[in-house]
């Protein structure tokens, strides 16, 4: 317990001077006398408690923001890095998402008899949004893999059936098509 009580204090002060130079958390923490780190985590099970409550059916507009904003905001980050590893990462999220809402869409009225069934979306997306749990990963591969493999067309065939239009084009335009 010790260790665990360590690790998350160790976090606190990571955050804390990860956002040190951050004007309106530096104002907020000036007036309350708070740490920032305790300040985030306090609005952070705020967030949580009014989805657990879900009072006038709050919980499904703030698990649908959890599910949007995390996730597009590392979305922007990757569009600037050089490597496609976090491209990768966060496409399989929006796919787990994506499949996740057509699902819900479809299954409302039963939704609503699950209890918590807010709460327990909002951890859930949380598990495959953030990168380092690997959530959306496991996910694609155990749940939507199996079942898309059986529709997806081969990149060899879909490279051929390309190749065969273009040509076909080509031939009755009298002109090349670039690709």
């Amino acid at each position: 317990m010790a260790d665990f009580a360590s690790s998350i204090q160790g976090q606190l002060k990571s955050f804390d001077s990860r956002f040190a130079s951050n004007g309106f958390l530096q104002q907020l923490e000036a007036r309350t006398k708070l740490p920032k780190s305790y300040l985030a985590a306090g609005a952070f099970a705020f967030y949580l408690i009014l989805i657990f409550i879900n009072v006038g059916g709050i919980g499904e507009i703030l698990a649908n923001i959890v599910g949007f904003v995390i996730p597009t905001y590392l979305s922007l980050i990757a569009l600037r890095t050089k490597t496609s590893e976090d491209d990768t990462q966060l496409l399989t999220y929006w796919i787990v998402f994506s499949f996740l809402n057509v699902i819900e869409f479809w299954s409302k009225t039963i939704l609503y008899m699950i209890p918590f069934y807010w709460f327990l979306k909002t951890i859930f997306v949380l598990y495959i949004a953030l990168p380092q749990t690997g959530g959306a990963s496991l996910i694609y591969r155990t749940f939507i893999s199996p079942v898309a493999d059986k529709y997806i067309v081969k990149a060899k065939k879909s490279d051929d059936i390309k190749d065969a239009v273009h040509g076909a084009a080509s031939k009755a335009s009298g002109s090349s098509i670039h690709n």
